[in-house]
């Protein structure tokens, strides 16, 4: 047995406040009926809906996070702060974890879930999933940068990068850079590569996942519906 508030929260949809509020209005059922106490007992496996739509305690979950510099993308660490401890406990007890990884000075879009499946599509190197990157370097991008990239670079160690997207910006110094796989440190190595050391990066997308530009640093909010199934439609269209 669980309390129907938490089941709701465990989600990671709503908020205890908003999973009350939900049931005070009556927007709650549970097996059919209308829920009249958010703090009344359920069975784990009762059918529980929310305006209709049916959840079930094994629905994954969905998070938008917003890194902050200074965090490792991990789920633990014994000596430094992960993104998890961003979350509240009730969300960090449900088994997240980041899908791919930013270094721990870079900021930006993070996805976190329990969704093993589609965190394997969207790494997987065959689906080449586009994801796009804010730069500040030293020097100035230009279009030999940018015929650079699109070649493909070899790194000093002699990794092969695949053919990626280099838009300078007004801005001199700053750009948009746009790869379809992800090796280590590969944004940085490869700026290096073309003697402009990178001084700021920010993900800005992965797949059809923008950032939310209203998030602050280190806030977090469940993906929409529209979200979870654009990123699965784009997973899966692509071999």
């Amino acid at each position: 047995m669980e309390r129907l508030d938490k089941a709701l929260v465990s989600t990671g949809r709503w908020s205890r406040k908003e999973a009350r509020e939900l049931v005070k209005a009556g927007r709650v059922t549970v097996e059919g009926k209308v829920a009249r106490k958010a703090d009344e007992k359920i069975e784990k496996t009762a059918l529980v809906a929310v305006d209709g739509e049916s959840l079930t305690h094994s629905q994954p979950t969905y998070l938008m996070l917003h890194k902050p510099a200074g965090l490792l993308s991990a789920t633990e660490d014994a000596r430094q702060k992960t993104v998890l401890d961003l979350l509240p406990p009730h969300l960090k007890k449900l088994g997240l974890f980041p899908v791919g990884r930013l270094d721990k000075d870079t900021e930006g879009l993070l996805l976190l879930t329990d969704d093993g499946v589609l965190a394997h599509e969207l790494l997987s190197p065959r689906k080449h999933v586009d994801k796009v990157y804010f730069v500040r370097v030293e020097g100035v991008l230009d279009a030999s940068d940018v015929r650079a990239f699109a070649d493909g670079l070899i790194l000093e160690d002699g990794t092969a990068c695949m053919p990626a997207g280099l838009e300078p910006l007004e801005t001199p110094g700053e750009g948009l850079v746009t790869l379809r796989e992800g090796k280590f440190h590969q944004v940085k190595r490869m700026l290096a590569q073309r003697g402009k050391p990178v001084t700021y990066l920010k993900r800005l997308s992965m797949g059809p996942l923008e950032l939310d530009n209203t998030l602050e640093k280190g806030a977090w909010r469940p993906l929409t519906v529209e979200e979870i199934t654009m990123l699965w439609s784009n997973s899966t269209k692509k071999s």
